[in-house]
């Protein structure tokens, strides 16, 4: 399990990026939302586009989600 945190600020090519706690590119805490802790990054982008119907882009950082990086 590890906890994912969820980029409020949208990147220049439109998407929100999903982050591990330990990732090195987690945003600023003022920038973050916590999702949780899951198994599985999928399922911590599940619940980011659970939390917001409306961002179309919610994508796993390549980094520290690179099983869940699409875009």
């Amino acid at each position: 399990m590890a906890n994912y945190y969820l980029n409020t600020n949208q990147q220049p090519n439109g998407d929100y990026e999903v982050h591990t706690g330990s990732c090195l590119w987690l945003p600023a805490q003022s920038n973050r939302e916590y999702l949780g802790d899951f198994s599985h990054c999928s399922y911590a982008i599940s619940e980011a586009k659970r939390r917001h119907p409306s961002w179309n882009r919610i994508n796993g950082c390549k980094h520290c989600c690179p099983g869940c990086h699409v875009s």
